[in-house]
């Protein structure tokens, strides 16, 4: 087993792993940003190294950086979390030279999967199903016209090398054809720097279910069961749950199945999540790309089925087998997380600055993965993510019920966030029977305060520091007369205008 794991992340990821690290007895070692100087992975890890400025670009995802701290530090492997270098075959090889482990998949695993078009093709011999689509890149808007009458409309434009939501069109009329992927082609040649595209027939009743696969060194794979991410904006998950409340259970084990083949066919090994786009008129399920990599939404099938995958990410990565078999792996109840972002739920905008107050959701089956305290400063240069708030229920009507009340408990000020957004998506008819698609927030999302939904904001304070201060007054009680510069009114008011 390793003795020191450096983790090449930052925020809930890194404390994730961290706590792995503790309960398996293994030292961690945290690396930050000048932005993430006061974040809380940096107090929680055993030893912590600076590696650049804020911005990712000169930080995290320096790959020479990270390797400088893990000399300094003599770390004997390091967890990429999600995001940053996580899916960067360069940064997995430039480990294996240093003679340090990369805990993930191999390199050529990731290269396999990392480009959308040779993912389709190897899943296509591995006999998965998948979109019908372009054979191949698309050259031009002309031959883009062509296919997409071929197809057959609404068609979706994606970039090869595309990602959140980043490089991705769909086209309902033949007009747009031509902006729609001249778009495309500019987002994956600005965000990837590649502008390589290719078409798909568009799903029209879509739901986003992703299954979680498991490999190790010698040639064991099992599945995890599925997670139904369909709540997203702009192509941005904001809810997950397990299991799906539309996926028959025949279709279910049929999706486990394919996917743990498609991972022995390429040898896969470590965490990794096989994302199909599920047609819930007609049941059909078509591959829609691989993550070779932890997934944000992890938690929630952790709660239903007892396995810590961070542990195994650490224990298969040292050389262990898995240590289950198929039948080992059951789903127990459900969960349901709720990505809550420092941003306005009204348009998305991030909202960074500092946190005034901060109380998390307690009580039984309720699960809290956060970085944030009060009088933490939220930076602008990351995603606005901030906390995960995961319930587990025997069924999901109690699952449901249980991330209300967690919601309702939650405390947070100083910041603008979306809590409010989810009470509404929880309350609203369409997640309630489960017949919600991707579709969900442009179709059918209206955000409001319910009724039992209400929180204390900064006008509370500034109101109950002025009633303060004038009843310190009255009772001319001269050693409470400088309440008001405690309170900082002016500048607070000034900020809330």
């Amino acid at each position: 087993m390793f003795k020191k794991i450096l983790v090449a992340n930052r925020g809930e990821i890194a404390i994730r792993v961290i706590r792995a690290c503790r309960d398996l007895g293994i030292s961690s070692v945290a690396v930050y940003s000048e932005a993430d100087r006061k974040s809380l992975h940096v107090a929680l890890a055993d030893e912590a190294y600076e590696i650049g400025p804020a911005p990712s670009t000169e930080s995290y995802l320096k790959i020479d950086r990270i390797l400088e701290a893990v000399r300094k530090s003599g770390a004997d492997a390091v967890h990429p979390g999600y995001g940053f270098l996580s899916e960067k075959p360069e940064f997995a090889r430039a480990l294996e030279k240093e003679g340090v482990t990369f805990i993930g998949p191999s390199p050529e695993n990731i290269e396999a999967m990392g480009d959308k078009l040779s993912a389709i093709d190897l899943m296509q011999k591995a006999k998965v199903p998948t979109v019908p689509g372009s054979d191949g890149p698309v050259a031009d808007a002309s031959a883009a016209k062509t296919i997409s009458e071929k197809i057959g409309y609404p068609v979706i434009i994606k970039a090869s090398a595309g990602g959140g939501g980043k490089g991705m069109r769909v086209v309902h009329d033949p007009k747009e054809i031509e902006s729609s992927f001249r778009a495309c082609q500019s987002e994956g040649k600005n965000y990837f720097n590649d502008d390589t595209v290719y078409i798909e027939r568009f799903i029209t009743n879509p739901k986003h279910i992703e299954i979680q696969v498991f490999g190790d060194n010698h040639g064991n794979v099992i599945h995890l069961f599925e997670r139904e991410c369909s709540i997203q904006r702009r192509h941005q998950k904001l809810i997950e749950e397990s299991p799906s409340p539309s996926v028959p259970e025949e279709v279910r084990e049929r999706m486990g199945d394919v996917a743990v083949a498609a991972a022995k066919s390429i040898g896969y090994r470590g965490a990794g999540t096989f994302e199909f786009i599920f047609d819930n008129s007609t049941k059909e399920f078509f591959f829609m790309e691989m993550n070779t990599r932890l997934q944000v939404e992890h938690p929630i099938t952790e709660m239903v089925t007892g396995v810590d995958l961070v542990q195994l990410q650490i224990k298969v990565a040292a050389g262990e087998e898995l240590g289950y078999k198929q039948d080992d792996i059951k789903q127990e109840g459900h969960a349901i997380e709720a990505r809550i972002c420092a941003e306005d739920p009204a348009n998305f905008v991030p909202s960074p600055g500092e946190i005034r107050r901060c109380r998390h959701p307690q009580g039984p089956f309720i699960r809290i993965d956060s970085y944030v305290y009060p009088g933490y400063e939220v930076p602008i240069y990351y995603d606005p993510m901030i906390t995960k708030v995961i319930a587990w229920g025997a069924t999901r009507d109690a699952a449901i019920q249980r991330l209300q009340r967690a919601l309702i408990e939650f405390t947070l000020t100083g910041v603008k966030s979306n809590i409010v957004l989810h009470k509404s998506i929880l309350e609203h008819p369409k997640f309630i029977d489960g017949t919600y698609t991707t579709q969900f927030c442009e179709k059918h999302l209206v955000v409001t305060e319910p009724e039992l939904f209400r929180f204390v904001d900064d006008h509370v304070f500034l109101i109950a520091a002025a009633v303060q201060a004038y009843n310190d007054r009255k009772n001319k009680d001269v050693s409470k007369l400088n309440i008001a510069s405690r309170w900082k009114t002016k500048g607070r008011i000034e900020q809330l205008r």
